[in-house]
C-alpha cells in the first residue's frame, strides 16, 4: 500500500514548538513560522530570499513570487499569517491563510472545504440515523413489520412480572367430562345424598325391578322345547297322473 504524504493534505494537522510560545510577538512571529521543522512553510518563498540576504521584509514589496505576510495580531494569544503570490507592487493573490493560537499553527480551510466537510458531516449524521432506524425495525412473515426499541426492553423488564391464570381445562374438556359424570350417576346412583353441607346425608332408596320367578323361567324354557319337540305334519304327495281317454 503506497504511503499518504501528509502535506498533501494540511488541514487535519498542526505544528508547534514549545520554546518560541513564551517569547511570541508580532515581531517574530514571522521568524517562528519559517522554522525549519513547520509542514506549512514553503521553502522557496521570497521570505527564505531575504532572511538569507539579511534584508528587511519591505524588500518584498519589490520582489514577485510567493510569501507570507502577517495579517493580524492579537497578542498575546491569535497572529494571522497569509500566504500570498505577488505579481506586482500592487497585486497579489490570497493562496491560504493560517492562524497561531497560542503557539499552535493550523491552516484556515477555504470555503470549498468548509461546505465539503459540513455536507459530509449532514449525510453522515443522516445516514447513521437510518441505520440506527432500521436496527430497531422488525419483520415476521405472520405479523408484518412492527418496531422495536431499547428503551420498551428496559420498559417491559422494569414492569413487575405479572403471573398469568392458566385455566385448568378448556370448555369442550369441561362439558365432555360433566357428560361422562353425568353418565357415570345415572348408572351408578350413589348411596347417599346430602341436599346441604354440613346436614346428615340421607340414603338414597334404589328402586330394583323385580326379578322373575325361578318357576316361571323354568316353565318358559320348557315350552320352547316342547314345540320343538312335536313332529312336523307331514307333506302331501304329490297328484296322481291320470291317462288320457282317447
Amino acid at each position: 500500500m503506497a504511503s499518504v504524504d501528509f502535506r498533501d493534505n494540511l488541514l487535519g494537522i498542526s505544528w508547534v514548538d514549545s520554546g518560541w510560545v513564551p517569547i511570541l510577538n508580532p515581531g517574530n512571529v514571522l521568524d517562528y513560522f519559517s522554522e525549519r521543522s513547520n509542514p506549512f512553510y514553503d521553502r522557496t518563498c521570497n521570505n527564505e530570499l531575504v532572511k538569507m540576504q539579511r534584508l528587511t521584509l519591505e524588500h518584498l514589496n519589490q520582489m514577485v513570487g510567493v510569501e507570507y505576510i502577517l495579517l493580524h495580531a492579537q497578542e498575546p494569544i491569535l497572529y494571522i499569517i497569509r500566504k500570498q503570490q505577488r505579481q506586482s507592487s500592487s497585486q497579489v493573490i490570497p493562496l491560504a491563510d493560517y492562524y497561531i493560537i497560542a503557539g499552535v499553527v493550523y491552516q484556515a480551510p477555504d470555503l470549498g472545504t468548509v461546505i465539503s466537510s459540513r455536507a459530509l458531516s449532514a449525510v453522515h449524521g443522516i445516514q447513521s440515523a437510518f441505520d440506527e432506524a432500521m436496527s430497531y425495525c422488525r419483520y415476521h412473515p405472520s405479523k408484518g413489520y412492527w418496531w422495536h426499541f431499547k428503551d420498551q426492553e428496559e420498559r417491559e423488564k422494569a414492569k413487575p412480572k405479572s403471573k398469568k391464570k392458566e385455566e385448568p381445562s378448556s370448555l369442550f374438556q369441561r362439558q365432555r367430562v360433566d357428560t361422562l359424570l353425568l353418565d357415570l350417576r345415572s348408572k351408578f346412583p350413589p348411596p347417599f345424598y346430602q341436599p346441604k353441607p354440613g346436614e346428615k346425608p340421607i340414603p338414597v332408596e334404589v328402586k330394583k325391578e323385580p326379578e322373575p320367578p325361578t318357576e316361571t323361567v323354568k316353565q318358559e324354557e320348557r315350552e320352547p322345547a316342547a314345540k320343538s319337540s312335536t313332529p312336523a305334519p307331514a307333506s302331501k304327495p304329490p297328484p296322481e297322473k291320470r291317462a288320457r281317454l282317447q
